[in-house]
């Protein structure tokens, strides 16, 4: 079934343009809310959203949406999707909401469904819920419309839980650590669940104006930091996105460690401790072929997924694996999240190196990457250019020789018309030549 809402990481888009527009949001609302109207119990969705201008407006529309079908509302303001997911389960809501576009410029916006377990929702739900959006549902009487209310301390509630994931016996002390918020949901909870673990706390992009959110700053734009960490003889810094389910970190160098190397750190720490489960770490196609091979020394194996962290999530569940992520910083610990979580993640890093006693820049480090390459190519949205004879032609010549070198990822991207070509391999040379020939195959398809 072709989906015309949800894409990888639920609904995305531009501000008032289809699907972000304040009535599709009501629309959502309604179905997501008649979906999960299950028992005879009083219903409740948990509402929470970063710090974009337009996030008023898409929050106003999903109340709308959700009491109108009878469900009560609990609104959290601004907080990160992985507490929305945390409040959700806790809460014993019926369905959590976070309403963010992550690491996208402010004009975007996007909505997050969780179920009542605290996970995303499968594509099955998803499509149910889109076969209601296009059909509309049944609104309640007048007496059984919900009711709405904020909540004050939904803050300490997160902190308290992420504060609740660090080792007891150990504290942040004599730690100066860089914290960008990219203007967004945590730059409240991140700076204090640091300064409460007792860190030396420089926080940056915690000034939100409803416009600046991810703008030059944040996990995607991490030069502030880098600038910030060497500038302040900090000893490491962190860098959120958006709604902060996705980490970059910085070593007291300067240097960016990605979510490889924290996948790395974090699976050999558990290894170490007797603590891994399923004897493997889960990973999207695009991670660094480094990080497999430097997990196979340890006898850890790594199951690659498609891109998005949900399906990292699948693969877990069915592997019954503690650890996955994304190279782009999505860290997923089921141990303490049912999502990405880029504080979580930064505890249990943060925690590795206040034991190890040792620089960041030498903890940080575990593998050198192979060389990785990747490039996308815009297409018109109607074309298929991957089917062409010519295009795969091209990808079979370099896939014949990259065999035992290294690997080929093709893909359409999920939110973009776009198609992302990448290829690592120990040769640079032959990766870049192998990378612009079927770039330029694509093009010419597009």
């Amino acid at each position: 079934m072709t989906r015309k809402f949800f894409g990888t990481d639920g609904i995305r888009g531009l501000t008032n343009s289809e699907p972000m527009t304040a009535e599709t949001a009501l629309r959502v609302g309604q179905a997501a809310g008649a979906h999960f109207l299950r028992g005879d119990h009083r219903h409740r969705v948990v509402i929470g959203k970063d710090t974009r201008l337009s996030g008023y407006m898409m929050e106003s529309a999903m109340v709308a949406g959700f009491t109108s079908v009878g469900m009560d509302v609990v609104l959290l303001g601004p907080m990160p999707t992985p507490a929305v997911a945390m409040l959700t389960r806790s809460m014993r809501a019926d369905i959590g909401v976070m309403i963010s576009a992550s690491h996208n410029p402010f004009a975007d916006n996007g909505i997050k469904l969780f179920g009542p377990d605290g996970y995303k929702l499968s594509d099955k739900t998803e499509q149910a819920i889109e076969a209601k959006i296009e059909k509309g549902v049944k609104l309640v009487a007048a007496e059984k419309i919900g009711r709405a209310r904020r909540i004050d301390d939904a803050r300490g509630r997160y902190i308290h839980h992420v504060k609740s994931t660090f080792p007891e016996r150990l504290r942040l002390d004599g730690l100066k650590i860089v914290v960008d918020c990219a203007n967004g949901a945590a730059y409240h909870v991140a700076p204090e669940a640091l300064w409460e673990l007792g860190a030396d706390v420089i926080p940056i992009g915690v000034k939100p104006d409803g416009l600046n959110i991810n703008a030059e700053c944040g996990s995607t734009k991490p030069q502030l930091l880098q600038e910030t960490v060497v500038a302040s003889g900090a000893h490491i810094g962190i860098a959120l996105d958006g709604d902060a389910d996705r980490l970059i970190l910085v070593d007291e160098k300067g240097r960016i460690i990605d979510g490889d190397q924290m996948m790395a750190l974090v699976g050999l720490d558990l290894q170490r401790r007797g603590e891994l489960r399923g004897g493997s770490v889960v990973a999207t196609v695009m991670s660094n072929l480094g990080l497999e091979r430097r997990l196979q020394q340890e006898g850890i194996g790594l199951i690659r997924t498609a891109v998005g962290d949900r399906y990292v999530l699948e693969a877990m569940r069915e592997k019954k694996c503690n650890v996955g992520g994304e190279q782009s910083g999505h860290i997923i610990l089921s141990d303490h999240s049912t999502t990405g979580d880029g504080l979580v993640a930064a505890l249990q890093v943060l925690a590795a190196l206040v034991d190890s006693g040792k620089p960041s820049s030498e903890v940080l480090h575990l593998f050198d990457p192979v060389p990785q390459l990747l490039r996308n190519v815009r297409f018109n949205g109607g074309k298929a250019p991957l089917e062409t004879d010519r295009v795969q032609q091209r990808i079979a010549a370099a896939e014949a020789e990259l065999e035992g070198r290294g690997r080929l990822v093709i893909r359409k991207s999920g939110t973009e018309p776009l198609i992302r070509v990448m290829a690592e391999g120990d040769d640079p040379k032959l990766v870049e030549r192998l990378v612009d020939d079927i770039c330029e195959a694509v093009q010419s398809a597009a």
